[in-house]
């Protein structure tokens, strides 16, 4: 049986899902090339990211191979949208390894991650808030079971706030202060939205909630349960308990907690200002993980073209 690959050209972390045509995931696997460093607040992607992006998606072409892929599908956000350079990247891919990278909008992006969380959970009749944390953008979804009211994407990611906000470290009062003052500004939009449709639970995509997850179960020595299932529930308690933690000290001493991983130590504080800033605004009382994301999103709409 043939498969198929998915690879996601994130700011942060370029992904590669490999699955079989009946949606079933063989493969995951994750490489922090860091696309955006030293480049993402000029709209540039630097000489090292561009080689470094170059050599992943090389990497990533020979993984494919040997997995049996009949079709490579190449997906590249808020970095590669946002760059001046972005388009000389995807052809530069295009020609070294013969793999074609669409490059999509915000809107898109919000579309493919909400269909990716609704294959990975039963969002129920209410509206929930969905919250990806990239490191170029942050998607917000307001939807159910049944239907998506409202996204958008703001190019707010964690790796810009931490170039802007995160000088020091650990991170000062006064700058989380500039952070949720800068937060309450660009996100206009969403408190128009959650007013009207108010959600009550945040679904966390991916990324910085895989990591909450981790830390949350090796805390209670659940080790290495998370990803054998798509979703995971946090209570308010637990991810107040373990952020604090995480906000409060330096990269060390994030590092040496169990179920960190060294691609988020960094990226991680601003991500936690960011899911605090979203909890108290919007009075969330619920939060729940959802280990699908774009990724999976893509993969269900190649097999499922109806659908979409």
């Amino acid at each position: 049986m043939s498969n198929i690959a998915i690879i996601d050209l994130g700011t942060n972390t370029f992904n590669l899902l490999i699955a079989n045509t009946e949606g079933k995931i063989l493969h995951n696997e994750k490489i922090a090339v860091r696309l955006g460093k030293k480049g993402i607040s000029r709209g540039l992607i630097t000489e090292d990211a561009f080689d470094r992006a170059l050599s992943t998606m090389q990497y990533y072409k020979t993984k494919a191979t040997e997995w049996n892929t009949t079709k490579i599908v190449g997906i590249a956000t808020s970095a590669v949208r946002n760059a001046s350079n972005g388009t000389a990247l995807a052809e530069a891919i295009k020609n070294k390894t013969g793999i074609e990278v669409r490059i999509i909008s915000g809107k898109e992006e919000a579309d493919y991650i909400y269909k990716g969380v609704r294959k990975a959970m039963d969002l129920g009749s209410e509206m929930n808030l969905v919250i990806d944390i990239g490191g170029g953008s942050v998607e917000y979804i307001i939807g159910n079971n049944t239907d998506k009211v409202w996204s958008q994407s703001y190019e707010i990611g964690a790796l810009r706030l931490f170039e802007q906000f995160h000088t020091n470290d650990p991170i000062p009062q006064e700058n989380i202060k500039q952070l949720n003052d800068y937060l309450s500004i660009q996100l206009a939009t969403l408190y128009n939205a959650v007013n009207q449709y108010k959600p009550q639970t945040l679904i966390g995509s991916s990324g910085t909630f895989d990591t909450l997850a981790e830390i949350n179960f090796c805390q209670k020595n659940q080790f290495k349960t998370y990803f054998e299932k798509p979703e995971y529930t946090l209570t308010l308690d637990e991810y107040h308990s373990i952020s604090s933690i995480l906000i409060k000290n330096d990269r060390a001493t994030r590092l040496a907690i169990p179920g960190m991983i060294e691609m988020r130590a960094d990226l991680i504080v601003v991500a936690c200002l960011l899911i605090n800033f979203t909890i108290e605004q919007f009075n969330i009382k619920n939060i729940r993980i959802s280990s699908y994301s774009l990724k999976e999103g893509i993969l269900y709409s190649l097999l499922n073209p109806e659908h979409n």
